[in-house]
């Protein structure tokens, strides 16, 4: 029961971490073909190792999901910590990129 909590949550994580990069890339193809979208490509290539690091983390996390019950529970520490810091770093690109409309 605890590994298909895990590997719940794990699987929860790589979504949010993708996410959070699908967006970065969203933003900087964006970017690249508007005049004066320098300033936004130099924030997302200053946000790539943040999203690299937690999609690393999130994938590792779901790795550890083929462990025993320990391996779980790390896997669980592991993967709400990764998906909770995506989760947050995706909200406040958004918040900052947010346009009017």
């Amino acid at each position: 029961m605890i590994n298909l909590i895990a590997v719940i949550i794990a699987i929860a994580s790589v979504l949010a971490s993708l996410g959070h990069v699908g967006y970065l890339a969203l933003l900087n193809n964006a970017a690249g073909k508007r005049a004066g979208g320098a300033p936004v490509a130099q924030y997302v290539r200053s946000r790539w190792a943040l999203a690299g690091g937690a999609t690393a983390a999130s994938l590792f996390a779901w790795l550890l999901t083929s462990g025993n019950v320990v391996l779980d529970i790390l896997a669980i520490v592991i993967a709400v910590g990764s998906g909770a810091t995506s989760m947050k770093a995706l909200q406040s690109t958004q918040a900052k990129y947010r346009s009017g409309g």
